[in-house]
């Protein structure tokens, strides 16, 4: 019998309505455990009580705890209390900062809930830190005489670290360091840590960004065994690599990316016969490099993904590979691997092929160049690239089928305005602007997801294990509190059935297109949605309104991307035997699993990044003027976005001219005197007050 039978045993015996509490002996004669053997009773009943799905009281009586006992991850605040996220529930609980008890941000902690009246937020306290996820912890060292404190940059964590003499490394003050926790603290004592490393003074040009990158601990140089298989690796295509694969190097191909961009990881090829397209999707065939279990592919894993940040890319693969061999670069032999795909004149893909294919790029082209083509139809540029002007129209209407096609069935297409934030050499932000689609960024995302559905479907039907990219149904509480939302502004959304059909939000942000409060609407509605999320099973992407999603197309900074591309080589070479499968099915649970969390750790080092630097860029505009559309209406003010997408806070204690009080069905402010009123996509004149680049935050006052 295992641990898991033995504990429903005991927990079926104590939940029936005739047990009494019972003493530890009690219970061995109840069950019959003989004495040799309770020991393990003992085991049992200590793995149950630190489940906190039975207590001992103190008379040592055993039953089921009349308070209810919940597991989760703690969320700590600066100001002391704290909310613990759990796996099953949507609403976290909020930890009052008497009751935390020692847990430390992002503890695994047991909590006992509170008795709480309907309608109020759910509240708990902390029983018992189960584990500790954060060993190592950046900050800003503060030298005292004989020891220091690190106080952390990550606000969640809301004590200072105490680091004795011993143990500071030789830092001084101003310093920005890496401490590591050898002590997590009680209620009444500080966390202890020691310096393991010095990053550099908080001044130093980069020093802030590295901060970052250490904080989500994303692994930032490659070892020594991963650079020694890379120096193995030829920096081109072999005669015997060129053997068993479709050569199309006379294809007229191209590649179409940002200026900036080295890991060119997708090419394409377009013709048209009888009204038929032939769209080649030719991607970099990364995993002929990087073999599963290698150095390079064990480190792979662990990064999961490229990071992007605003002043570095960190990649996934060292840059021989990603900026070279695996990098489609114009006038070099390449190997990929292809889908190419037969479309008719209504965006139906009728046909599709995929190969491993030779190929070779006639043109690095850029987005700029491109939308000058199809767009603005500027002369320079359409004779610098006469020979392909033609092939750019046709994909230029090709993309436009497939993107009607793709909103007809109810798509979603989210457009908000990314930044460009660009640094002079010594780090600092000297421009920020918006960065709006074009025509030629449309074409590549219109391709790329035709691609990646057409791989999805395809391998869904061969009924092999393989990694999809799921986006799942909104919840109904989320869509029922975004219908009010917008109500409110004057807009409305249809739910039938309890759940809202994507068609209905493609609906709502077209028609708030152009209108003052479109960005703001279409935050609060991406964030009423769930996130996307690799799985091995095919759930359906809601947002494309796609019954099969995967990502297939950048296998040099995305590893799901890299595991797809082996699945699909071993299928089309006829690899993919019992054996194989069984391995997959083994494997792409953990790693859909760890591929998900690492995209949501880049997301967040990314964001905080930008965030650094636009609060460095509004330091020294400090007292300047600006016009910005309300993005946010809180209780303690009102938040303002500007035009080059910078936001900041009005606080509530700053309006002096008013008593406001805040509307939470509204999302408005209004003066009990004035009766001014702000609200959501309002356009209002501020001035800039301050700029914290510790707290990452902005401040404005309101001029009008």
């Amino acid at each position: 019998m295992n641990l898991e039978e033995r504990k429903k045993i005991i927990m079926d015996i104590m939940k029936d309505k005739h047990y009494t509490p019972m003493k530890f002996k009690e219970l061995a004669i109840l069950l019959n455990v003989k004495k040799e053997d309770r020991k393990d009773l003992d085991f049992v009943l200590s793995e149950l009580m630190d489940e906190g799905k039975i207590m001992l009281s103190k008379r040592g009586k055993y039953s089921i705890p009349k308070e209810q006992y919940v597991e989760g991850i703690f969320i700590g605040n600066e100001r002391g209390f704290g909310f613990v996220e759990t796996d099953s529930e949507e609403e976290d609980y909020f930890i009052p900062e008497s009751d935390v008890n020692g847990a430390f941000h992002h503890d695994k902690v047991l909590i006992a809930v509170n008795p709480t009246r309907t309608g109020k937020r759910k509240e708990g306290r902390v029983i018992k830190v189960l584990s500790h996820e954060i060993t190592e912890v950046v900050g800003f060292f503060q030298k005292n005489k004989s020891f220091g404190y690190v106080l952390p940059d990550n606000k969640k964590i809301s004590s200072d670290i105490y680091v004795a003499g011993k143990d500071a490394l030789g830092a001084v003050q101003g310093h920005k360091v890496v401490v590591k926790l050898t002590n997590y603290g009680t209620k009444d004592r500080k966390p202890e840590g020691k310096i393991i490393e010095i990053l550099g003074h908080a001044n130093d040009p980069g020093v802030d960004i590295m901060s970052i990158v250490k904080e989500y601990d994303i692994p930032a140089k490659f070892p020594p065994e991963v650079m020694e298989q890379v120096s193995g690796i030829e920096n081109e295509v072999s005669e015997a690599e060129k053997e068993g694969r479709l050569d199309i190097r006379d294809w007229q191909t191209v590649t179409i990316d940002g200026e900036e961009a080295k890991d060119l990881d997708d090419a394409i090829t377009l013709s048209k016969d009888n009204g038929i397209y032939t769209l080649g999707v030719h991607i970099a065939d990364v995993s002929h490099y990087v073999k599963e279990n290698s150095p390079l592919d064990k480190e792979a894993v662990k990064r999961g993904t490229s990071v992007y940040l605003v002043d570095r890319v960190i990649p996934m693969l060292p840059h021989k590979l990603s900026n070279g061999i695996c990098s489609l670069n114009q006038g070099e032999n390449r190997l990929a691997l292809s889908c190419i795909m037969k479309i008719n004149e209504k965006g139906t893909i009728v046909d599709h092929q995929v190969v491993e294919t030779l190929i070779n790029v006639d043109r690095r082209m850029t987005y700029t160049a491109v939308n000058e083509i199809v767009t603005n139809k500027n002369p320079e540029v359409m004779a610098e690239y006469s020979e392909f002007v033609d092939m750019f129209n046709m994909m230029a209407k090709l993309s436009k089928i497939l993107r009607e096609r793709r909103y007809g069935r109810g798509a979603i297409d989210f457009d908000f305005p990314e930044c460009k934030i660009k640094l002079d050499e010594k780090g600092y932000p000297i421009s920020i602007e918006p960065y709006d689609r074009n025509a030629a960024t449309k074409i590549i995302e219109d391709f790329m997801l035709a691609a990646n559905e057409t791989i999805a479907e395809y391998f869904y039907w061969q009924q092999v294990p393989f990694v999809y990219r799921n986006h799942d149904k909104p919840d109904e509480d989320r869509m029922k509190a975004l219908a009010t939302f917008i109500t409110n502004l004057g807009y409305s959304i249809k739910i039938s059935k309890d759940e809202v059909h994507p068609k209905e939000i493609q609906k709502l942000l077209s028609k708030i297109e152009g209108t003052p409060e479109e960005a703001m609407i279409s935050r609060i509605t991406l964030r009423s949605m769930k996130r996307a999320e690799y799985t091995p099973e095919c759930n359906g992407h809601f947002g494309l309104a796609a019954k099969y999603y995967t990502h297939f197309t950048s296998p040099i900074r995305r590893y799901p991307d890299l595991q797809i591309h082996r699945i699909i080589k071993d299928c089309i070479n006829g690899r993919m035997t019992e054996k194989y499968k069984e391995h997959y099915k083994s494997i792409l649970p953990q790693i859909t699993k760890d591929c998900s969390v690492f995209e949501r750790r880049a997301d967040d080092a990314e964001r905080d990044t930008e965030k650094l630097k636009k609060t460095e860029y509004m330091r020294s505009r400090i007292g300047e003027e600006y016009v910005g559309v309300v993005s946010g209406v809180t209780s303690f003010g009102v938040y303002v976005e500007l035009p080059n997408t910078v936001e900041g806070l009005v606080h509530v204690s700053t309006m002096a001219d008013d008593h406001y009080i805040y509307d939470e069905n509204t999302y408005s402010m209004t003066g009990e005197r004035t009766k001014k009123t702000y609200k959501l996509g309002q356009v209002v004149k501020i001035r800039v007050e301050g700029a914290d680049k510790i707290s990452r935050t902005i401040d404005f006052s309101m001029l009008q």
